[in-house]
């Protein structure tokens, strides 16, 4: 049977048949794993800071690091999948991924901890998120908005259980072991994985698929160039992340600060993205229904409310509320990104313009995790980060109220 199903089949049956969603649950494994990446430098913050002896801004600059990486990555990556596939790409994040980590534990000053960060682990994370995401969609018509918010989740997935499944080890061995062992996990788990995905999308393998059959090219029109379209989508995403990332990268910190302590910082990290994940689902059925760019404006509306509740309510019980608050209402803003790219612009051209606006998003989450610390630094306390994001934040719902209004028109002739 498994095997079957692994092998999949022609036509119709590849597009949203069993080895599509067989397809899907390797995606979000591999996403799962791969992801920590991102996460775990976010765990040793404090440890990191403390050892190398550095400022709240300079300890941020590895997190800055990654995110560089990881936005570079999802370019550099999805062009790669667009003209080859998804393997080669999985199997090189592996490897990076795996040599970063063991890296890392040796380094001696944060500015060789951060270069290993960005240049090893941040390009590894990438591609087991815009570039799988992109491979993912091409399996999908009718449930493409699940399918993409899916894979997706992996990724909050991996900061939902990666964060708290690592305290035990990090308390007692130090986050040097602690690397090493992720290191070595990412490796042994990975590359198995990667081959189940070998085989190529079904309007690729099977260019004689019945009309209808295979995804669209796109099913939206609107009264902007593909150009304009890929520039506005960029500084939304740009805006949408500098916001996330206020709660994201410090939120540990912050409760270290207010003297709740790391691991509860960890625990309300875990939660946010516990509610980052039913988000990210739920976006995906909405999406289906309503599109990506009302299901992104819905997102993106809930974060800036989510943000303003942090100001006023810093007790332990109302930061873990609002930080469930916070997940439940961000989710699903990355993933629709995906999403209005399907609706909008080409098939063929999804991994490369699926990774442009993912590097944007991933460069405003690195921008504001550095602005955040640097804020503190100068103002003492997080209340004029927490402004800070929600200014990104009102751009970003600006943005999609702009596209929303422009939906349903011919563009006129632009270049793409």
């Amino acid at each position: 049977m498994i095997r079957s199903i692994i092998a999949g089949g022609t036509g119709s049956t590849l597009v949203d048949g069993p080895y599509a969603w067989f397809r899907l649950a390797v995606s979000m494994l591999l996403s799962t794993v791969g992801s920590i990446g991102m996460w775990a430098v976010i765990v040793v913050l404090p440890e990191v800071q403390a050892e190398f002896d550095v400022s709240r801004a300079d300890a941020s600059l590895p997190y800055t690091m990654t995110m560089i990486g990881f936005a570079l990555g999802n370019v550099v990556f999805g062009r790669f999948v667009d003209r080859f596939g998804i393997l080669i790409p999985i199997i090189i994040a592996a490897l990076a991924l795996g040599g970063g980590f063991v890296l890392a534990a040796f380094t001696t000053s944060i500015w060789q901890f951060a270069l290993v960060q960005g240049a090893l682990i941040g390009i590894g994370t990438a591609a087991t998120f815009g570039p799988l995401i992109a491979d993912v969609s091409h399996w999908f018509r009718i449930r493409r908005g699940v399918a993409v918010a899916a894979t997706a989740s992996g990724n909050y997935l991996a900061g939902a259980i990666w964060p708290t499944a690592l305290q035990g080890l990090l308390v007692s061995e130090g986050w040097r072991t602690t690397y090493i062992v992720i290191g070595v996990i990412c490796v042994a788990a990975m590359i198995p994985l990667a081959f189940v995905l070998r085989r190529r999308p079904p309007e690729e393998v099977n260019p004689a698929v019945p009309a209808g059959t295979a995804a669209p090219l796109h099913s939206k029109t609107i009264d902007l160039s593909p150009r304009a379209l890929q520039i506005l989508l960029v500084i939304a995403g740009l805006g949408c992340c500098v916001a996330m990332s206020m709660p994201q990268v410090h939120i540990v910190a912050y409760c270290a600060d207010l003297g709740y302590g790391v691991a509860r910082g960890a625990e309300m990290l875990s939660l946010m993205l516990v509610g980052g994940v039913i988000s990210r689902l739920a976006s995906g059925f909405l999406a289906d229904r309503i599109g990506g760019v009302k299901t992104l404006l819905i997102g993106s509306v809930g974060q800036c409310l989510a943000l303003i509740l942090y100001m006023p309510f810093d007790g332990l019980s109302s930061l873990y509320i609002v930080s469930l608050v916070f997940g439940l209402s961000q989710g699903g803003i990355v993933p629709s990104y995906a999403m209005i790219v399907r609706e909008y612009l080409p098939a063929k051209e999804a991994g490369q313009r699926v990774g442009l606006v993912i590097m944007a998003t991933v460069f405003g989450m690195a921008l504001g995790g550095w602005l955040s610390g640097w804020i503190y630094d100068l103002t003492g306390s997080y209340r004029a980060a927490f402004l800070n994001g929600i200014a990104w934040n009102l751009l970003n719902i600006a943005i999609m109220l702009m596209i929303l209004g422009r939906t349903g028109r011919r563009a006129t002739a632009a270049p793409a």
